[in-house]
């Protein structure tokens, strides 16, 4: 019987990340693997991605099927298949096949629409609050977002437990401005930087528990939270060559392991 080969399907900005990522995450060389490229992906006048590149590889010899690649691709699958994409990865993932071709718009124009729709949204929520937005680079994505920032007083109830308000809100405004562009726009929603002071804290926890994990050898589970969260952890371990980790249980008391590694 014929030994079916390893496979990987990835999703970057372009094809070339792509190739890259699926590479690290094999642990082969670019001449071991063949790659099929199924969607080249689009983007727009500002290198915002319009549509993911699509590629595939498959490992040429079989001999390089180590036990290595496949645990690889089995965490890869546990990450990326549903619960570890970041927001937009799974919205965009829905929605940027309807697309038309995008149109050359001018950045100021963007950001604009959506500094419009934030402020229609909370006005009919009548939530007087201010709102800034910005072009920035999100080094894990490796990719230009536009960032929306909501300053006020008391806007703790626009989180919510998990900041489940937060994302929900972030979904309806992306919603709107992708209807109102017609294109794929990546948008982070943030309410007075929560966003941001929770990364860090997530980071941190990421690191103490990983020590904890190398100390004892044995597993540390953490506190149920959302994908987005979830995601930040893995990120901040993945080249922790001591550890591993692995999303176990089902949503919304899904949680990430910390395991030693072999």
């Amino acid at each position: 019987m014929t030994k079916n080969k390893t496979t990987l399907e990835v999703i970057a900005p372009t094809v070339e990340e792509a190739i890259e990522k699926g590479l690290e995450q094999l642990g082969v060389e670019r001449k071991d693997v063949e790659v099929e490229v199924l969607d080249e992906g689009k983007r727009n006048l500002f290198r915002f991605a319009s549509k993911q590149a699509r590629i595939k590889l498959t490992i040429l010899d079989a001999s390089l099927e180590t036990n290595k690649a496949a645990e690889a691709e089995e965490e890869i699958a546990t990450v990326e298949n549903d619960e570890d994409l970041s927001f937009e990865e799974m919205f965009e993932a829905e929605t940027s096949s309807n697309m038309t071709e995008p149109a050359n718009l001018d950045l100021t124009d963007v950001e604009e629409v959506v500094k419009e729709t934030v402020l229609e949204l909370l006005e009919k929520m009548d939530v007087q609050a201010g709102v800034s937005v910005q072009k920035v680079y999100q080094e894990d994505e490796e990719r230009e977002v536009i960032y929306v920032n909501i300053e006020g007083s008391d806007l703790s109830f626009l989180i919510g437990r998990r900041a489940e308000t937060l994302n929900a809100l972030q979904y309806i405004t992306s919603l709107m401005v992708n209807k109102k562009l017609n294109q794929w726009i990546p948008l982070q929603l943030d309410i007075q930087n929560f966003r941001h002071r929770r990364e860090i804290e997530l980071q941190k926890l990421a690191r103490r528990m990983a020590e904890q994990v190398i100390s004892t050898g044995r597993r540390q589970c953490l506190e149920p939270m959302p994908a987005n969260e979830r995601r930040i952890i893995h990120m901040e371990l993945r080249k922790n060559n001591l550890v591993y980790t692995e999303s176990i249980g089902e949503e919304p008391n899904r949680k990430i392991c910390i395991y030693p590694a072999e």
